[in-house]
């Protein structure tokens, strides 16, 4: 059991995802929420792909920050913003409740889409070739761009199925707002941020697009990681004459109620760290409370900044504890066999370089200095840093659509155990419930998600009445505790890799990929061609 905390730590949900991953409460509201309670027991850790696009952002500061997308079939890095996107962007009249006949639910809002038709096989007519399959992102919590840039194993594998590739974004974020800058206002307009409307959503526009490319027969194919991985398990499950099939990358469905133990999610980051050396595991275990002895004071707060390279001086020993928190469990998620810069700029295997740093100081080295060499490697491993601005940063995307889902349906509990490397901290229900109810003005529905998705016995219920999906994960990425880990059925496939860290199959392809890698995607693709390889046997029999 995880030892008692004044207060319920912030629920992560990726998650780019990621992932995909976000805490209650989003950084851009952590440093006011430190004010009345500057001792949380639990730094804010934002979404995973929100947290890339923030950082990505806050060092641009120019128009080449809006180019993130690049050319990600091999997944170069638009850092100049010239490089051309490999998609076009539209926009879909959708409506706004999916559910209901209310006066309002036939509003129109524009919903932004991705489209790639380089290798799409476009219907012939007559007795010619089918038809290329559409393969469909299930957009997460963010900007969709951001999503189709870090999904390159999409368009490695275009060209083989001949396949039109679109990735449609979730409601509420990026420019799909409905209701414009007042999307965010309140409980009236958010009420309609769910992931039911989102899976709708994409249902509906999937639908309309294959009408409009004369496609009907076309067999879809959703894929999603991270938080769009649940959405593809889940659209796959309720819409499954829409899709034949869906590969969900790092989807923790098993995230919610008491499917999961709430403090595995720390445990595992905790483990990564472990496994790579034990003085780097206690190093990090003891610096939290060498950072808030030192913190309790101006004195302290005044030389912790000027040691953690603050770009001004923090105000509460609990900024640079988050941004420690920060960087040792992002680095656990993106712990990617060659180099990437997904989140930031980091070498092959970063947790393994962060414990290399650790353990080259000599034993009796600060145990601060240790931990913000560490942490630099995460925030600054090109050296292009001058500061850390650890306090105060602008939010420029807008995290109050996941803080509502967190709110709402996307009750994930988490604590942190006292074998944990971070400091131990608890989770109550009712304690989230008061906090959403002061937030937002509603209280959360902890258990809907298990309600409208199912979760509990979930091998004996799929193995009844699901097919043709394929949850993989990686098992050095914390969010696998909450995945299916192991196969249901003989078309409910479970990919796990002992060294795969968050949706990594999903990442382009690249020639220092470990052959493990490798074998995950052949598979993966097999198993995508066995799916409408039966679609078109099943289609033939119905016509002839």
């Amino acid at each position: 059991m995880a030892a008692a905390a004044s207060s319920a730590p912030p629920l992560l949900a990726f998650l780019p995802l990621l992932l995909l991953l976000a805490a209650f409460s989003p950084a851009a509201t952590a440093t006011a929420a430190r004010s009345s309670n500057p001792k949380a027991p639990f730094p804010a850790v934002i979404p995973l792909h929100l947290q890339a696009l923030r950082q990505q952002r806050a060092r641009a500061g120019s128009s080449a920050a809006k180019h993130v997308a690049a050319a990600a079939a091999d997944g170069a890095s638009a850092s100049d913003g010239t490089a051309a996107k490999p998609f076009t962007a539209h926009y879909f009249p959708q409506e706004l409740d999916h559910f209901t006949f209310t006066p309002n639910a036939s509003m129109l809002f524009y919903q932004k889409y991705l489209v790639n038709d380089t290798f799409w096989r476009r219907p012939s007519g007559g007795k010619g070739a089918a038809a290329g399959p559409l393969f469909v992102y299930t957009g997460n919590e963010g900007d969709i761009e951001w999503f189709a840039t870090n999904t390159g194993f999409m368009f490695d594998i275009a060209p083989k199925f001949g396949a039109l590739l679109v990735f449609i974004e979730h409601r509420f974020y990026g420019e799909s707002k409905p209701f414009g800058n007042d999307s965010y206002k309140s409980a009236k307009t958010l009420g309609y941020l769910t992931s039911t409307q989102a899976l709708a959503d994409f249902a509906v526009l999937i639908r309309s697009l294959k009408h409009n490319l004369s496609a009907e027969d076309a067999p879809v194919v959703v894929f999603g990681g991270s938080y769009g991985g649940m959405l593809a398990s889940w659209f796959r499950l309720k819409y499954p004459h829409v899709a034949i099939g869906a590969l969900a990358s790092s989807a923790p469905i098993l995230q919610f109620d008491y499917i999961t133990p709430w403090s595995s999610f720390y445990d595992a980051v905790s483990q990564d760290y472990k496994s790579e050396s034990l003085n780097c595991f206690s190093v990090i275990k003891a610096t939290w409370d060498v950072l808030d002895e030192r913190g309790a004071n101006d004195k302290g707060l005044l030389e912790l900044s000027k040691q953690f390279r603050a770009c001004k001086t923090v105000k509460y020993a609990d900024s640079i504890r988050n941004w420690l928190w920060t960087a040792f469990t992002y680095t656990a998620m993106v712990d990617y066999p060659t180099p990437a810069n997904f989140l930031e700029n980091l070498p092959a295997y970063p947790v393994k370089e962060m414990c290399k740093i650790i353990d080259g100081y000599p034993t009796n080295t600060d145990i601060l200095e240790k931990a913000f060499a560490a942490a630099s490697l995460y925030y600054n491993y090109t050296g292009n840093l001058t500061c850390n601005p650890i306090e105060g940063e602008d939010d420029p995307h807008g995290l109050g659509g996941w803080q509502w889902q967190a709110c709402t349906e996307m009750i994930m509990p988490m604590t942190v155990s006292n074998e944990s490397m971070f400091p131990p901290s608890s989770f109550s229900y009712d304690e989230r419930s008061e906090e959403c109810l002061e937030s937002w003005g509603v209280r959360p529905r902890p258990h809907w998600v298990t309600t409208e998705y199912g979760g509990y016995k979930i091998d004996k219920v799929l193995k009844r009445f699901g097919s043709n999906i394929i949850f993989s994960n990686g098992m050095r990425d914390p969010w696998s505790r909450g995945g299916v880990l192991k196969n249901i059925s003989s078309s409910i496939i479970a990919l796990v890799t002992e060294k795969g860290a968050h949706h990594l199959d999903f990442r382009s392809a690249t020639k220092g990929d470990p052959d493990w890698v490798i074998e995950q995607r052949r598979q993966e693709v097999e198993i995508i061609q066995g799916w409408i390889d039966q679609y078109h046997q099943d289609m033939a029999e119905i016509y002839y």
